[in-house]
């Protein structure tokens, strides 16, 4: 299973770490990132989408965890160098959280449907308090050096949905200017 369009753009460069994928499904991301090197914990409420996320190649290389995105929290102490919501959309029930789990230099990328898309695009939850709007991602990057954050349009078989990304990184004063 190949990752989302937009998460391989911006992953794709970055150099393996350890990883979080937060609302993992059934795993593509996280074995795709498992297969460039990174170190990989993945997190869904799906027993189901975990069992399945088990049989992709790669997935002996990831940690897999049962639990509600909610209210589950890594180990004390753990970071990392990059925080993955994809289509997650309980961001602002989590993203006060995911802010803190980043390392110095780390990066998080928030991808989902817009709150545009209920309207104007394809697919997606039809609750409004689910979709995402750039001032409240902007928001929840509070800290963070937002470098990118913009609506994109997606095309599927169904017509175009608008999405919204985020990617934001947590400055490293260790490294000023040297972010990787």
């Amino acid at each position: 299973m190949e990752p989302n369009a937009l998460v391989a753009d911006v992953a794709g460069p970055l150099h393996p770490g350890r990883a979080l994928d937060l609302g993992a499904g059934e795993g593509r991301h996280a074995t795709w990132l498992a297969r460039r090197g990174w170190q990989v914990t993945a997190v869904d409420y799906s027993a189901v989408g975990i069992e399945r996320a088990r049989s992709l190649a790669a997935a002996d290389a990831v940690e897999w965890i049962v639990d509600d995105v909610r209210t589950w929290r890594p180990p004390a102490g753990t970071t990392y160098d990059l925080v993955l919501v994809a289509y997650l959309h309980l961001a602002d029930e989590v993203m006060s959280e995911v802010v803190a789990w980043l390392d110095a230099g780390g990066v998080l990328v928030v991808v989902g449907h817009a709150l545009r898309n209920l309207t104007e695009g394809v697919g997606g939850p039809r609750d409004p308090r689910l979709l995402y709007t750039e001032a409240e991602l902007r928001s929840a990057a509070a800290g963070l050096r937002i470098e990118r954050l913009e609506e994109v349009l997606r095309p599927t078989a169904d017509g175009t949905a608008i999405d919204v990304l985020l990617v934001a990184r947590r400055p490293d004063a260790s490294r000023p200017g040297l972010d990787h």
